[in-house]
């Protein structure tokens, strides 16, 4: 495994080693020593599995309260993955890092508590698998404003975005509940 620190501290990109042969693949996605030996030591408490088709956004989301660390990577397609910095007290607040995870790629990302989370599915349709760290609350549940000019997030222009209601409602970084 290669864990590779991204432009926000705290954020990993991570390359599993994969087994592969005529038969198909193998890899590791989540082994709590080798995790731990690469800095990530994390207890996760709820796994996630979304379906999204082409186009759709989902995010950004974070909790206020019992904020969630996420190991997130994609089964099946492609998506556009945002983290972003909302520690106030952080020399990155309100920056973002943005990579692209596939099947294909079988890259995944660790974003630690902190951070507002959120992907654009670039495929076809796309498989989005997650760990958290805590569990879904939905009275602390937050989501940031997607297109907000002050996050300077660059999403694929030649998809127009479908949002859940609560997406198309978030708030720009301005107006946002963050961590001290």
């Amino acid at each position: 495994m290669r864990v590779e620190p991204t432009a926000l501290p705290g954020v990993l990109l991570i390359e599993p080693r994969v087994f592969e042969d005529a038969r198909g693949f193998f890899f590791e996605s989540w082994n709590r020593r080798t995790f731990a030996e690469a800095g990530i030591d994390a207890e996760f408490v709820q796994d996630n599995h979304s379906r999204s088709r082409r186009g759709v956004l989902r995010g950004l989301h974070y909790q206020i309260e019992h904020a969630q660390g996420k190991l997130v990577r994609v089964v099946a397609g492609a998506v556009f993955d945002v983290a972003v910095d909302l520690r106030r007290a952080s020399a990155t607040f309100g920056r973002h890092v943005a990579l692209e995870l596939s099947a294909e790629n079988r890259r995944m990302m660790y974003i630690p508590p902190g951070f507002a989370h959120g992907f654009l599915v670039v495929s076809d349709a796309a498989e989005f698998v997650y760990k958290t760290t805590d569990y879904w609350y939905p009275e602390h549940e937050r989501t940031l404003l997607w297109n907000d000019s002050a996050l300077g997030i660059e999403w694929p222009a030649d998809i127009a975005p479908v949002l859940a209601p609560k997406d198309a409602a978030g708030v720009p970084l301005a107006l946002a509940d963050v961590y001290r």
